[in-house]
């Protein structure tokens, strides 16, 4: 059975509506920890297979935020990319999902998470 572990783990700060991060987009705060993620594990973007992202509120942040966070933190535009659109749990359901298809054989590499 092929081990599966979480490399890294980053998070953003937490913050209050209408606070210091009002005008930080959530595509922009994705990007941020994607890229520090895949830094604080030894990874390039180029070692990623796939992108899976939840996110509970996805009005305004324009199509598929997983491509949009991927594509800012150099991920090839020829790996896939899909967001969860769940309002409680979307993170956890990426990472559960990134899990399946790294012990289905589909991927070795994914980036997964929630913003």
């Amino acid at each position: 059975m092929t081990d599966v572990v979480i490399a890294s783990a980053v998070r953003t700060p937490i913050g209050k509506f209408n606070g210091a991060l009002k005008d930080v987009s959530a595509v922009e705060l994705g990007r941020i920890v994607a890229e520090e993620a895949l830094n604080r594990a030894g990874l390039t973007p180029q070692d990623v297979d796939e992108i899976i992202i939840g996110h509970a509120r996805q009005a305004g942040n324009g199509p598929n935020l997983a491509r949009q966070i991927g594509f800012r933190a150099g991920v090839p535009v020829d790996r896939p990319a899909f967001t969860i659109n769940k309002a409680c749990g979307s993170g956890t359901k990426a990472i559960t999902l990134a899990c399946q298809s790294i012990l289905s054989g589909e991927n070795e590499i994914v980036l997964a998470g929630g913003v």
